[in-house]
C-alpha cells in the first residue's frame, strides 16, 4: 500500500488551476446573476465507447478524490488570476474561501461501464460544482482509457503476468497515473519507481541493451549482472546473437537463471527456439519475458508461445489507439431558485449531431440473467424498481465535502477482475463490436 492509500501527504499542490478559463468566467456570471447558489447535479458519462471496445473501465476515482480535496485557491493562484484579469475582485474573494462542500456519488473504481452510465454524480451549488469539471474529466478520461487497454491486454494474456513499462513514452506525471490505471486493469508490476512510491505498486527491472554494450563482451555483461543481482535475474539476450546469448547466460547463471528477455524479432518463432534451447541446456525453470511494442493483439497472437510474461509500454500508455474515453460532465438537474429547499428541475442539452443528453438525477443498476451474468445496464430517474434495488452501482464517495470512500489499490484491482468476469464471454473478444450489454433507460 502506497502513501496515497494510507492517506498521508504526498506534497500535492493545489489542483485549482487544472481547469479551463471558462469555468471561472461562468462562476463570475452566475455570482453576478444570482444563480451561483442554485443546487445543481452534474453527471459524468460517455455517449459511446471507443470504436470497437465492448466495455469501459472506471479508473482514476481515487485520484479524483485527491484532486477535489486539494482544489484550493491559495495566494499564488489568486495572484495569477488577478494579474491575468481572468475574473473580477468579487469572484476572487469568493474563490479565496472555496471548499467543495457537496456530495459525490459514483461507480466504484474498477467497475465496468457502458454508454450512458452515470459514472460520477456531483451535487452541490452550481458555483462549487462547475469548477470541478475539467480536473475530473482530465483524470477519468485518461485513467479509464489506460485501464481499458490494460484490461484487454490482461484478458489476452490470460494468467501470464504483465509488466507496465511505458514511462519513457509519455509525460512524466502521466506515466505515474498510467501505471496506477494499468494496475487497476490487471497489470502486475511496473518499471516506474514514482508509481511504486506513490501507490505501492510492485516495481521490477534489470538491464537494457546499453548495459551489454557498455562491456567488452556480452559474457562480461552477464557476469557483472549475475554477480550483482543474483542468478535469479533476467538477462536480455537479443543484443547480438540470441542463441549464443542464451548459451552464455545459462553457462554463467546455471539452471537457476531466473529469466531471459527477448525484445526484438519474430517473437513467436524466437520464443519457441529459446524455450527449446533452455530446456536442452537444463534450464527448464528459466522463464521467457517478451517486450517490443506489444499490444493486446500481439499478446493474443503469442497465446500458444512458451512465453511467461509480457512487458508493455507505448501501446498501453496511449490507450492502445484510444487515449481518451470521451467522457463529458453535464448539468442534468438544478433547483428552481437559490432556496435550499427548492425542487430540482431536470435539464438537458438538446442539439443536433448526437450530442443530446438525458436530464434528471439518475440511478444505475446492472441486470443479471439466470446464470448471474450481466445482461443490461439499466438507468433511470425516480424510484428504483424493486428487482434492481440490490444491483445498484453508484456508491457514496464524498459526503458534505468529506471523502468517505478511500480504498486500497489492490481492492480496486480485485473489483475490476470480478466485474470483468461477470460480463458475457464475448466481452473479452478482441474483434471489433458493440458494447457487450445494452443500456436501457426506464
Amino acid at each position: 500500500m502506497g502513501v496515497a492509500e494510507l492517506g498521508l501527504p504526498v506534497d500535492v499542490p493545489s489542483t485549482a488551476l487544472f481547469t479551463d478559463h471558462y469555468e471561472l468566467t461562468m462562476l463570475q456570471g452566475a455570482l453576478a446573476g444570482g444563480t451561483a447558489e442554485r443546487r445543481s447535479v452534474f453527471e459524468v458519462f460517455t455517449r459511446r465507447l471507443p470504436e470497437g471496445r465492448r466495455y469501459g473501465v472506471v479508473a482514476g476515482t481515487g485520484r479524483v478524490l485527491d484532486a477535489v480535496e486539494n482544489f484550493r485557491f491559495d495566494a499564488d493562484v489568486l495572484g495569477f488570476l488577478r494579474e491575468r484579469r481572468v475574473v473580477d475582485e468579487p469572484t476572487l474573494e469568493w474563490l479565496s474561501s472555496y471548499r467543495f462542500s457537496g456530495d459525490v456519488w459514483g461507480y466504484p473504481e474498477g467497475e465496468v461501464y457502458f454508454p450512458g452510465s452515470p459514472i460520477l454524480r456531483v451535487e452541490g451549488t452550481f458555483a462549487e460544482c462547475v469548477l470541478l469539471e475539467t480536473v475530473i474529466l482530465s483524470i477519468l478520461n485518461h485513467d479509464s482509457a489506460i485501464a481499458a487497454a490494460a484490461s484487454r491486454m490482461a484478458s489476452a494474456a490470460a494468467e501470464r503476468p504483465l509488466i507496465e513499462m511505458g514511462a519513457r513514452r509519455t509525460h512524466e506525471l502521466a506515466a505515474v497515473a498510467a501505471s496506477r490505471a494499468a494496475y487497476v486493469g490487471g497489470f502486475t508490476t511496473t518499471s516506474d519507481l514514482a508509481a511504486g512510491f506513490r501507490y505501492g505498486i510492485p516495481t521490477v527491472g534489470t538491464s537494457a541493451h546499453a548495459f551489454t554494450l557498455l562491456h567488452d563482451s556480452e559474457r562480461d555483461a552477464f557476469q557483472a549482472q549475475v554477480h550483482s543481482l543474483g542468478r535469479g535475474t533476467t538477462l536480455l539476450v537479443d543484443t547480438y546473437d540470441v542463441a549464443e546469448a542464451v548459451r552464455t547466460a545459462v553457462e554463467i547463471a546455471g539452471p537457476e537463471l531466473g529469466a531471459v528477455r527477448i525484445d526484438s524479432g519474430d517473437l513467436l518463432l524466437v520464443a519457441h527456439r529459446v524455450r527449446q534451447q533452455l530446456d536442452e541446456l537444463g534450464a527448464s525453470d528459466t522463464k521467457i519475458v517478451v517486450t517490443s511494442d506489444l499490444d493486446e493483439y500481439a499478446i493474443a497472437s503469442l497465446a500458444a508461445a512458451p512465453v511467461d510474461a509480457y512487458g508493455v509500454g507505448t501501446q498501453l500508455v496511449t490507450g492502445s489507439g484510444h487515449p481518451t474515453c470521451s467522457m463529458v460532465y453535464k448539468l442534468v438537474a438544478r433547483a428552481e431558485s437559490a432556496d435550499p429547499q427548492a425542487p430540482l428541475v431536470p435539464v438537458a442539452k438538446k442539439s443536433m449531431g448526437g450530442k443530446t443528453s438525458i436530464g434528471g438525477r439518475k440511478w444505475a443498476a446492472r441486470r443479471l440473467d439466470e446464470e448471474g451474468v450481466a445482461e443490461a445496464e439499466v438507468i433511470g430517474t425516480g424510484t428504483v424498481p424493486a428487482e434492481l434495488a440490490d444491483r445498484q452501482l453508484l456508491v457514496e464517495l464524498i459526503k458534505g465535502g468529506e471523502v468517505v470512500a478511500r480504498e486500497a489499490l489492490d481492492v480496486v484491482r480485485e473489483r475490476h477482475a470480478a466485474a470483468r468476469a461477470n460480463l458475457p464471454l464475448s466481452a473479452t473478444q478482441l474483434s471489433r463490436g458493440e458494447a457487450v450489454i445494452p443500456t436501457e433507460y426506464v
